[in-house]
């Protein structure tokens, strides 16, 4: 009976999964018809205003050549009346001389015919006009030929969209985080000029859900055919890409989305269980001198009292949290100024760093087993581990466990990484800037392990989301023969 229940507990998870599955499919279907009725009515409309302007440029042109045309014609026209006009009077004129010049001949008198032809030679030479035409009748200089402009209004086409990039998935790199995408067309295309990628955070494996925790964030602008993101902060499973082709006038369609694994360790602080004297909101930490002032306890709908989780045994589902150590423990109290996170670590590597305030009299940070007494101090018993700065006084930075204590030489940076290798037995701290390491202690865990702070008049921040700096396993692997630890400390 037992695995008969078992089996239709996996046939109905199944079926749920698929049920899902077809859910989201749905709503994209839907999605899709909505967006082809909006996009249709769009490029419709611009078909329209396109047409419309190029009609009016066409009308505005044809205005434009009549207004010269008949410019052109009012000159020449004026140029010839003038001349025609000149010609006219010219004419009457020369009339008038031919008839005095008859009768001039017919004169017998000698005196007179004299004078006569001296005034009339005198009015030949001084009537002088040009019998070529000012003006040409020829218009064709003004004649047009559209033909081959009607050839290419008739090749008039619809924009060329460009291909569809695809994401090259085993080319992509994942590390530091940072993540290198790159992609490829089906073929070269010279009209290419930039490309769009967009990037979303999500906690579901495959194809993108309608119905997402986070937003497409946009990167424009694009020549080349990948694109580094640096800095990222890995604060879900995984990151979806997509990418696709512009031209300069129009963008082709997303490339099939890839979603890339982004691991890495993230965490909260538990305030439920902190000192009453530390003001603990999401991931910092502030000192509160006045004390006894509870803080409020957000109590999260998946959460059952003090939670925590292993990111090693959580890569199938979606972050769960376990029970910690010591279900609804009490706060730490007296000169224990600690909180720790709500994750637990027992396997595999991770890595997070800490920026404090390095006026603060006393700070601390390192791992701590579960059973940590809430008197218990960082450093002052087996189940603790840390590096300990000290203000008090005289300055000191110091490795601690066990209330042993081992002195540092180095330079206290004020952001710390600090680096565990559970199955190594391994808990580094690093100079977070440069990646120097300050010290390592090397034991064997037998107990999972959480990220322990201390502060007494300070303040500090955690920064998760991390994954292991390629520096620091460099480091790791470069001494792993050797040791900056004290095995007294151990």
């Amino acid at each position: 009976m037992g695995d008969q229940k078992e089996s239709l507990r996996k046939i109905t998870h199944t079926l749920a999964m698929k049920n899902e599955e077809i859910s989201n499919f749905v709503c994209t279907v839907k999605q899709n018809l909505n967006n082809l009725e909006t996009n249709s009515s769009r490029v419709q409309e611009d078909l329209e205003t396109e047409f419309t302007l190029l009609h009016s440029v066409l009308d505005e042109m044809k205005d434009n050549m009549l207004t010269r045309i008949k410019q052109e014609r009012a000159s020449r026209t004026y140029e010839l009346q003038s001349q025609l006009s000149a010609c006219s009077k010219a004419l009457e004129s020369s009339e008038e001389l031919l008839e005095l010049a008859n009768q001039t001949l017919c004169s017998s008198e000698t005196e007179g015919f004299n004078q006569v032809a001296a005034a009339l030679l005198c009015e030949v030479y001084t009537f002088r006009l040009s019998l070529k035409a000012k003006a040409s009748d020829n218009m064709s200089h003004l004649m047009v030929d559209f033909s081959q402009e009607r050839e290419l209004l008739q090749g008039l086409k619809f924009l060329p969209v460009p291909s569809t990039p695809e994401i090259q998935v085993s080319e992509c790199q994942v590390c530091d985080n940072t993540v290198t995408v790159v992609w490829t067309l089906p073929e070269p295309d010279s009209k290419i000029d930039h490309y769009i990628l967009e990037h979303r955070r999500t906690n579901h494996e495959g194809p993108p859900r309608i119905r997402e925790d986070f937003p497409w964030m946009v990167v424009e602008g694009i020549r080349e055919l990948e694109l580094t993101l640096t800095g990222l902060r890995f604060d879900t499973r995984y990151i979806t890409f997509r990418v696709r082709a512009c031209n300069k006038a129009v963008a082709g369609e997303f490339s099939e989305p890839v979603t890339l694994e982004t691991h890495a360790f993230t965490f909260k602080l538990d305030a439920a269980s902190s000192h009453q004297n530390l003001k603990v909101e999401d991931l910092s930490v502030e000192w509160d001198g006045s004390g006894g002032k509870i803080q409020d306890i957000r109590k999260e709908k998946t959460r059952t009292n003090s939670p925590m989780h292993s990111p090693a045994r959580s890569a199938l589902m979606s972050p769960k949290r376990a029970p910690t150590a010591r279900p609804g423990r009490d706060r730490f109290t007296a000169e224990s100024y600690t909180v720790l996170a709500d994750t637990m670590i027992d396997a595999g590597q991770h890595y997070w760093e800490v920026r404090f305030d390095k006026e603060s009299k006393a700070f601390a940070v390192g791992v701590a087993l579960r059973s940590l007494g809430r008197f218990d101090q960082l450093g002052k018993s087996s189940a603790s581990w840390c590096i300990h700065l000290n203000n008090w006084l005289q300055q000191s930075l110091t490795a601690k466990h066990n209330n042993k204590a081992r002195t540092l030489d180095c330079t206290i940076p004020s952001s710390i990484g600090v680096y565990v290798h559970y199955d190594e037995g391994v808990l580094s701290f690093y100079n977070s800037k440069t990646k120097q390491l300050m010290h390592t202690f090397k034991t064997k865990f037998q107990q999972p392990v959480i990220p322990a702070f201390m502060v007494w008049n300070g303040s500090f921040s955690v920064v998760t989301g991390l994954q292991v700096p390629s520096a620091v396993q460099s480091g790791q692997r470069k001494n792993s023969g050797t040791s900056s630890s004290n095995a007294s400390l151990n």
